[in-house]
């Protein structure tokens, strides 16, 4: 496996950071998880826009142009002869002085890898399992518009989802809303609506959300922004998840209770799979 580092694709080997880096140490940095179908990111200026903006908040200088980004990320699936998969990239403030303080971390560490991207069979599409995470969110986290390295809450309430037998988590706020899953946005229908949290509620601004919401616009599909309680998903005429990896997990149950199922998620999947092909092609 080769591994882009810095400005050079080295092995993996070779790939080799600082203990004093300060994304190790501290998380301090941002990541992006980015879906390459032939070879071809998809929406790869978006993604790119986003680690740009999380970049000018936490005062981190982007060492490469999205464009030279680009180009390194089409060697790198070249080299690897992997054309479908998943291209993770990480950003770190790099190494500094010990403590919080960011002071002297002037040289921010850049790594991309690729990983192999999930396979969903047509016709056995995922049907996912979900439970109540006890942890907490933040309302309204500026922190949250963007992927930090630090992601102790999700991880943690993963491993309560594991725990429990189930694919996935649901997180709250700590006014009692829920706001997003582990690893993905959520969605529910309401008498035929779309309906998703807002992004000022302190969520993820999802690239395959937003793909999402431009389905149901070109489908004249009505969508709404909204704050659920966990009880009115049981209510909801189906649940789903939208993420870059599995792209879109319809919900079957949440907490050991069976929700609701509508045909209009699998119509929203199959479209959302025939934009991925229009697109990376």
């Amino acid at each position: 496996m080769q591994i882009f580092l810095n400005g050079q694709i080295v092995t993996e080997e070779r790939a080799v950071v600082s203990v004093f880096d300060r994304g190790f140490l501290y998380g301090d940095g941002l990541f992006e998880t980015i879906l390459v179908l032939n070879g071809n990111p998809f929406r790869w200026a978006t993604h790119l826009a986003r680690l740009q903006r999380g970049a000018i908040f936490l005062k981190i200088k982007l060492p490469f142009s999205p464009d030279k980004l680009r180009k390194f990320a089409a060697e790198l699936i070249a080299n690897n002869q992997m054309p479908d998969a998943l291209l993770r990239l990480t950003l770190s403030r790099g190494v500094g002085v010990r403590g919080y303080s960011p002071k002297g971390a002037n040289q921010p560490t850049l790594a991309m890898t690729l990983h192999p991207a999930p396979k969903v069979a047509v016709e056995n599409p995922l049907r996912w399992k979900l439970v109540t995470s006890s942890f907490r969110l933040p309302a309204s986290d500026p922190l949250a518009a963007f992927k930090t390295a630090n992601k102790l809450p999700y991880v943690l309430a993963r491993a309560e989802a594991d725990a429990a037998g189930a694919d996935e988590a649901l997180l709250l706020n700590k006014n009692g809303f829920v706001v997003e899953a582990a690893t993905g946005n959520l969605f529910w229908i309401e008498r035929g609506t779309i309906c998703t949290p807002p992004l000022d509620a302190g969520i993820l601004p999802g690239v395959t959300r937003a793909a999402v919401l431009e389905i149901c616009r070109a489908l004249r599909i009505p969508t709404q922004e909204k704050l659920p309680r966990v009880k009115d998903l049981f209510f909801a005429g189906g649940v789903f998840l939208s993420m870059s990896s599995w792209g879109i997990v319809e919900a079957i149950t949440l907490d050991g209770r069976k929700l609701n199922r509508d045909v209009c998620v699998k119509t929203i999947q199959q479209s959302y799979k025939k934009l991925l092909r229009a697109e990376t092609a």
